[in-house]
């Protein structure tokens, strides 16, 4: 585990990687139908169950690194609910990056803030 992976509130990246880390921050906006959705986010394919709010991982910082937020949903109205989603690659870079998501309908961004 490195130093970054033990501050408190940070998900350590999983994977195989042995080379410098960095850490991300997203930023998951409470959604105008929160109360039928659940907020996931993926590292690399490695999914997390999260919560609205801030989120914070390690990723490395020397390779591409994919980012997606996803709202799960267990809505069994009469209705269609699409879930919405974002996605991004981030290029390597040795400081730390911060995300917002933004939802509309189906479709949504990861954008970077500061």
């Amino acid at each position: 585990m490195t130093d970054l992976a033990t501050q408190p509130g940070v998900i350590p990246y999983v994977d195989n990687h042995d080379g410098p880390r960095r850490l991300l921050t997203i930023d998951i906006s409470l959604h105008h139908h929160a109360k039928v959705f659940a907020p996931l986010a993926s590292i690399d394919g490695r999914q997390y169950v999260v919560s609205w709010g801030s989120v914070t991982f390690e990723i490395p910082a020397d390779r591409n690194v994919h980012v997606s937020v996803y709202l799960q949903t267990n809505y069994s109205g009469n209705s269609s609910v699409a879930t919405p989603f974002a996605s991004i690659v981030l290029a390597p870079y040795p400081g730390p990056v911060r995300l917002a998501t933004q939802f509309t309908n189906a479709e949504g961004t990861l954008l970077p803030v500061g």
